[in-house]
């Protein structure tokens, strides 16, 4: 239980890098594509913070196997976040009549909806 309460911490900060570059990105380029770049901030500093903070004591593998690992289980959350982000934002909200900060809100739950997928495939994959 420690463990996956740090992944969260950690998690959340990646997540907040991730979410917040994302509105830097979207100043200058499409939704879509402010995502897939905001990923890869987040991708990179949740890396970086997971396998000093939260799974330091399975490092057994070189750090060149564990950052591919950590690559093919976050393409898994892309597709998630991804989905999930233009989903709502095509269909979602306007279906439901909200018009209001709807790409902001539509990343937010797309970045957290593979917190549990992501926790699993890190532990027993990506830092096993």
């Amino acid at each position: 239980m420690r463990q996956f309460l740090k992944f969260l911490l950690s998690g959340g900060l990646a997540a907040l890098l991730n979410w917040s570059s994302r509105m830097l990105f979207s100043m200058w380029l499409p939704y879509e594509t402010a995502i897939v770049l905001a990923f890869f901030v987040g991708l990179t500093s949740g890396f970086i913070i997971m396998r000093r903070f939260v799974f330091r004591g399975q490092q057994k593998t070189t750090s060149r196997r564990q950052a591919l690992n950590y690559f093919i289980v976050n393409m898994l959350a892309l597709a998630q976040t991804f989905g999930i982000s233009v989903a709502l934002v095509r269909w979602g909200f306007p279906s439901l009549g909200i018009v209001q900060n709807t790409e902001a809100l539509a990343h937010l739950i797309g970045v957290l909806t593979p917190v549990v997928t992501s926790y699993f495939g890190h532990k027993y994959f990506t830092f096993r």
